[in-house]
């Protein structure tokens, strides 16, 4: 229990549980629009911002954010580009932006310790201004999904059925995405570059198999992200091991026991 008198762990607990409240909020959008690589193309580019960052002098989330926003109007662009073959701009900015990342690594050889923070993500480095940056983003967030659900909803299903009715698809698509991107940047000095798409991705992506409403597959993932996020750091905590890598693999196993129990479920119906 001495865990919870440390301060880097209150501000842990502290930022991991908005990081619940928004994941699965993302995710499902994500899922829905078929975007799910999206997250891990802006994660693996975000570590051009923080390397950047290190090479200028710079506060890397800062850096980060503005390199993240940058990439998230281009995917865009890219996926009007390349409407039929959406696959390609996500290989070209990911495989791009881990090229830019490792060249500038490459000119600021000292910054390779600290790079892998970002990478792995690390409790320890988790400050104040971390946490009220992840509350005004959880704010931002849900007063944007209460004033704009029902547009983005039918924008996730049919884009034509929305730019018939008058939406401003463009505008929207790449307000997600700027807004997807600055979330990631945020979080990703907590659970590491190489499994933040997986944290945002998979409350979602379970809670989908629990619950055929929209609003039920967001607030049974609010409740699995809490449990996975919460448990994975107290495991973090007490073996030493990456934070990012520790919750995923819980959600991960949350999700076999979701895929168990259908399974289990399925085969007493059929009896």
């Amino acid at each position: 229990m001495e865990m919870f008198f440390y301060g880097f762990m209150q501000r842990a607990f502290q930022a991991s549980f908005l990081i619940s409240l928004i994941a699965p909020i993302l995710g499902l959008f994500l899922i829905l629009r078929r975007q799910s690589l999206m997250a891990d193309t802006l994660s693996h580019v975000s570590l051009a911002g923080v390397a950047l960052g290190m090479l200028i002098g710079v506060n890397p989330t800062v850096t980060n954010i503005l390199v993240v926003v940058a990439i998230a109007i281009l995917l865009e662009y890219l996926r009007l580009i390349y409407r039929s073959y959406s696959e390609i701009s996500i290989a070209i900015l990911m495989s791009g932006g881990m090229a830019v990342a490792l060249v500038l690594m490459g000119l600021n050889g000292g910054a390779t310790l600290t790079v892998d923070q970002f990478l792995f993500g690390s409790i320890v480095t988790i400050s104040q201004e971390q946490v009220w940056m992840l509350l005004a983003l959880t704010i931002i967030i849900g007063i944007l999904y209460s004033i704009f659900r029902k547009p983005m909803y039918i924008l996730t299903f049919d884009e034509d059925t929305a730019f018939t009715a008058g939406l401003p698809i463009k505008l929207m698509s790449i307000l997600f995405n700027v807004l997807t991107g600055v979330t990631i940047a945020v979080i990703m000095p907590i659970v590491g570059a190489l499994l933040v798409s997986a944290i945002l991705i998979l409350p979602a992506a379970i809670s989908m198999r629990l619950s055929k409403s929209f609003t039920g597959v967001i607030l049974i993932g609010i409740v699995i992200a809490v449990f996975g996020m919460i448990t994975g750091l107290i495991s973090s905590y007490q073996y030493g091991t990456p934070p990012g890598a520790t919750i995923t693999l819980i959600f991960i196993g949350v999700f076999v026991v979701t895929l168990v129990f259908e399974k289990f479920k399925v085969k007493k119906k059929s009896i």
